[in-house]
Formats: structure tokens, sequence, C-alpha cells
């Protein structure tokens, strides 16, 4: 009877990470060994609102992964494992967490899940390497407007011809009229 409500808890366990993995656009896994309570506090408030960042025993995150239709990670579950859910934007939380392992090179990024397929570590840190959401749409809507801008002037640069064509006949014939008066 001692071994139920143990059972019931690990259940609890795995159906949150379960939820977890499902409700997020994408999960780091990092290894902490070495980081004091006080530098995960900081490192949970650094991740903001944007990610949760928590500890997971193994073999239950392993089985949430799996649940959660997550495959390609089991290899990454060794040795303490905390994993960053990230719901918001995503190359932020990869920039955030790379700048504290920077910082604290206890936290070691060990790779991760993105849309469903499983990075290593050396992608997450190209994730970190990428502008924010917001800089890539600006970028993307000011290309477009150049682009307009310039089929813009495409489609204008035939009347002009026309008109200088036309101007260009009348000063012709405005000159044969005087040659021959």
């Amino acid at each position: 009877m001692a071994d139920k409500p143990v059972r019931a808890d690990k259940a609890t366990a795995v159906a949150e990470l379960t939820e977890n993995f499902r409700g997020s656009t994408a999960t780091v896994l990092t290894e902490y060994r070495g980081l004091t309570v006080k530098q995960l506090t900081e490192l949970r408030r650094a991740l903001g609102q944007q990610a949760k960042y928590s500890v997971a025993k193994n073999t239950l995150a392993k089985r949430a992964a799996g649940d959660a239709g997550i495959e390609g990670l089991d290899a990454l579950f060794t040795g303490p494992t905390a994993l960053a859910f990230v719901s918001g934007d995503v190359v932020e939380a990869a920039k955030g967490l790379r700048a504290f392992a920077k910082a604290n090179p206890a936290l070691v990024i060990k790779g991760g899940v993105f849309e469903g397929k499983a990075l290593s570590a050396d992608e997450v840190n190209k994730l970190a390497d990428l502008e924010s959401r917001e800089v890539l749409l600006a970028k993307l809507a000011g290309a477009m407007k150049g682009n307009l801008t310039k089929a813009a002037g495409l489609f204008q640069a035939p009347l002009a011809q026309v008109a200088r064509l036309g101007a260009a006949l009348q000063e012709k014939r405005e000159k044969e009229g005087a040659a021959e008066a």
C-alpha cells in the first residue's frame, strides 16, 4: 500500500510533463549539475513568462516525451536533467539559456525539440544565433515594401516611355513643319 501514493505521484508527474511537452513550441534539455538554488532561480527569472524551467527525473521525462509523441531525445536523458518548456519566442528563450550558460558554465545545453523534431546542442545554439521574430518580420516587411516599390516603378515605366515618345514625335513634327514653311 505504501507504493500506491508514490505511483500516483509519478503518474501525476508524467501527465504534467506530457502536457508541458504538448503545450510548448519547443523544449530545451539542460544539465544543471553544480548550479545553486539561487542560480536556478535567476535562470527561471531570466526566462520570464516565455518558458517554464523545471527539474525532472529522467525516467519520468523520457516516458512523458514518449507519451507526447516526441522521439529522438532518449540519449539526452542522462545525468541531472532540467527542461525548459518554451511557450513564447523560441529564439529569445534559446538566447537566454545560452547567455546564462556563458555566465554559469555549470549549465550545459544538451539539446531539445522544436516543432516535433529533435535538436542537438549545436542546433539549439544556432537557434540562439537567429534574430528575434519581431526583427525578422520587420526585415520581411521592408523587403516586401522594397519589391512593391520596384514593381510600381516597372508598371509606370511603359507609361513614361509612351509619354516621352509622344513628346519626341511632336517635336519632330514641329521641326519638319518649320522646315517646310
